[in-house]
């Protein structure tokens, strides 16, 4: 008999010990009447007026991952993987944003030609060969997002050979 409740009784124990921690950890509530999540975006967004006003730059991390084969003779020799930013003038996050399918798309055109050139052969992260590769992503960009950019940033970048 005891063998049957003495599961129950802890397991009761635990979920009330964990619902009595989640009550007691729980933030006070808002006297003004928003919400915590609420209270941080308004800071947040607080933060980025004040960055607008300096005029400094922006830096929008691309969603996702760039993926680059490297062919040889017919055959995918390597994969480079590639991680971008873009640094924008102030208050230009949201057009990054709104046109990122089509930089996407210029940027992984730059990729694809830096590749085909043989760009990722070799000492591919040398500073020169780099260079280059922002110089051209920088153009590319600039055909979308016109003079609000002002730099590509390449913030991880991995060859995978196989």
């Amino acid at each position: 008999m005891m063998r049957r409740i003495l599961p129950i009784i802890l397991a009761l124990l635990g979920l009330g010990g964990g619902a009595g921690a989640g009550l007691f950890l729980r933030p006070a509530p808002d006297p003004g009447g928003q919400p915590p999540a609420a209270e941080h975006e308004a800071e947040s967004a607080g933060k980025e007026d004040a960055g607008h006003a300096e005029g400094g730059p922006e830096y929008v991390k691309m969603n996702n991952q760039f993926v680059v084969p490297v062919v040889e003779k017919g055959r995918v020799a390597a994969m480079v993987v590639l991680s971008l930013s873009v640094e924008v003038e102030a208050g230009n996050t949201e057009a990054v944003y709104q046109r990122e399918p089509k930089l996407r798309d210029a940027f992984l055109q730059v990729l694809f030609d830096h590749a085909n050139v043989g760009g990722f052969n070799g000492s591919f992260t040398d500073g020169t060969n780099l260079l280059t590769l922002r110089t051209s992503l920088k153009e590319a960009g600039g055909l979308i997002l016109g003079p609000a950019i002002r730099d590509v940033l390449i913030t991880d970048i991995a060859r995978q050979d196989s």
